[in-house]
């Protein structure tokens, strides 16, 4: 009997980087590397810029790092996962652990939920961007990000919306519950590995106004992913999230914040949050509802290959 090692392909988000389990210390690698890919996404638009005029490079920039930001991540992932397959088991990044509902139908839990979500701690969200923003240094920085911004927004809207809705939801969600919070499972108790995985999602997001958002979102993200193995259902949340996000910024300037609470009559706010919190705590209990086979979540193994 022989153990062979399998063929990686290091750009398979599921299959190749099964055998790859990060605990504490491989999150902080893979966030190292991710680092290392926002480094080499600013190298490559540098060498752009000799041959592509400015005002054609700011608009579409993001396209072309933000993939590369995960290049790093990706190729150490497979190499490790490739390695680690000699010896272990693997645990598939996406399972299909649906309970008692059909596929479709916790598909709109899902919708359902991640709008809920927005309307019930819009408010909360609101407070921590005016916290955020209005101390001195923080908002050097929140101006420095609007200009930046500014310069993206001058682009068409393809460009911003490929990198929001699209780009966004399958990276991220492959590096924070594929990798991180899957890995964080097999080595702790869940509500840990939930946790940690939450604060790595809101770290990478680099800025103090949008993490307190990711962290609440990772919490309920990770608690899904624990409860169905599902990452498409991570990147569903994710979708939902960003691309209602990106598609309200539209009709405002960039200065301007993208809240309900600034949109909406006060009475009416207020009953909505309150109906939307309802409706969000009865879609969380739906997924407790699904069972679970194993105590490190309901992600499936891969067994070794043998000869």
């Amino acid at each position: 009997m022989k153990l062979r090692a399998r063929n990686v392909n290091n750009f398979d988000l599921y299959a190749n980087h099964a055998w790859y389990l990060p605990g504490v210390k491989g999150m902080f690698a893979l966030f190292g590397f991710f680092l290392l890919g926002s480094i080499l996404g600013a190298i490559v638009i540098g060498i752009l810029a000799l041959f592509v005029p400015q005002a054609v490079l700011v608009k579409y920039e993001m396209v072309v790092t933000y993939p590369l930001s995960f290049l790093p991540v990706m190729i150490y992932a497979a190499n490790k996962s490739q390695r680690n397959s000699l010896f272990e088991t693997g645990y598939k990044l996406n399972s299909t652990h649906f309970g008692p509902f059909k596929w479709w139908q916790l598909a709109l839990i899902t919708v359902v939920l991640t709008f809920s979500y927005m309307f019930a701690f819009d408010y909360v969200n609101y407070l921590n961007f005016k916290v955020t923003t209005t101390a001195p240094l923080m908002k050097q920085f929140y101006d420095f990000m609007i200009k930046a911004l500014e310069q993206m927004m001058e682009g068409p809207f393809w460009s911003s919306f490929l990198v929001t809705a699209i780009f966004a939801p399958i990276f991220e969600e492959w590096m924070c519950r594929g990798m991180v919070l899957r890995g964080l499972l097999t080595k702790m108790k869940p509500v840990w590995a939930i946790v940690l995985s939450a604060l790595f999602f809101a770290i990478i997001h680099l800025n103090p106004w949008q993490a307190l958002n990711a962290f609440v979102i990772g919490l309920f993200m990770g608690y899904i992913y624990y409860k169905t193995g599902s990452l498409l259902l991570t990147m569903l949340i994710h979708f939902v999230n960003n691309a209602s996000s990106v598609i309200m910024a539209q009709f405002s300037s960039v200065e301007d914040t993208t809240f309900f609470y600034d949109m909406v009559p006060t009475g009416t706010y207020v009953v909505v949050s309150l109906v939307s919190l309802v409706l969000f705590v009865a879609c969380l209990y739906a997924f407790k509802r699904i069972p679970l086979e194993q105590e490190r979540g309901n992600i499936d193994p891969v067994e070794l290959k043998v000869d």
